[in-house]
């Protein structure tokens, strides 16, 4: 994923698993009691079904992967 500066999600879950790992950028994540800054070698997890953010604070990559695999993304 390439995200751009002031890119934002909103509150939102999905039905599987997500999880990333930060190539470059700076990103807020928030879900359950987490609140935390992400940096380039910084890793996440997001069971299914939790409501989660996302906030863009420096443009970046972002390899993110959805378990089972999402069919809108195939």
């Amino acid at each position: 994923m390439n995200y751009k500066l002031g890119n934002i999600f909103p509150l939102h879950y999905h039905p599987i698993e997500q999880s990333g790992y930060v190539i470059s950028g700076k990103y807020r994540i928030r879900y359950q009691d987490i609140n935390e800054i992400l940096n380039p070698e910084n890793s996440y997890s997001i069971p299914e079904n939790i409501e989660h953010s996302w906030e863009v604070i420096e443009y970046g990559e972002v390899i993110d992967t959805f378990i089972p695999p999402r069919q809108d993304y195939l």
